[in-house]
């Protein structure tokens, strides 16, 4: 079964849409890891400071199959399906790396094409899980991290629990 690696991320009642998108992943996914949390702001628009993390699951669905299960729980956490993608957001899930897939299914393009640019993403995905190997980039997701600009696009880890 491949490893699936997804951003978890909101900004409307961050802390309460977090813990059930968890809670929905846990049960969903039975085994699945999760990042320490992180506070940022916004990028791409003016609004209250996101909260993300990075969840890791293995799970024997295709890629297309898997996507209608996270909608539901972006659904499920208050986010209607056609959200304005620059908005505020009571929850988003992005597939991040699935497996060693290179490719795009309709809905997602994997690896995350944003993954290398956005500090939200790279830097939970490499507290959880720095030895997984990028499929395009070739080197790890914790050398990735370490060469990011971290100063340009601070990361404020929130203590657990």
């Amino acid at each position: 079964m491949p490893a699936v690696y997804v951003a978890a991320g909101s900004n409307v009642e961050p802390q309460k849409h977090l813990a059930l998108a968890v809670s929905e992943l846990r049960r969903a996914f039975p085994g699945a890891r999760f990042s320490p949390w992180y506070r940022n702001t916004a990028v791409g628009f003016e609004g209250d400071d996101f909260i993300n993390l990075a969840a890791e699951f293995e799970t024997p669905l295709a890629l297309p199959d898997l996507l209608p299960k996270l909608h539901a729980i972006e659904t499920l956490c208050g986010r209607p399906r056609g959200a304005p993608r620059w908005a505020p957001r009571s929850m988003d899930l992005d597939v991040l790396l699935y497996g060693d897939f290179v490719g795009e299914v309709p809905g997602v393009r994997v690896p995350r094409p944003d993954l290398l640019k956005r500090a939200y993403m790279l830097g939970p995905l490499a507290a959880l899980a720095p030895e997984v190997m990028h499929p395009v980039e070739h080197r790890t997701i914790g050398e990735l991290w370490q060469s990011f600009d971290r100063a340009a696009h601070p990361l404020i880890a929130l203590p657990p629990g």
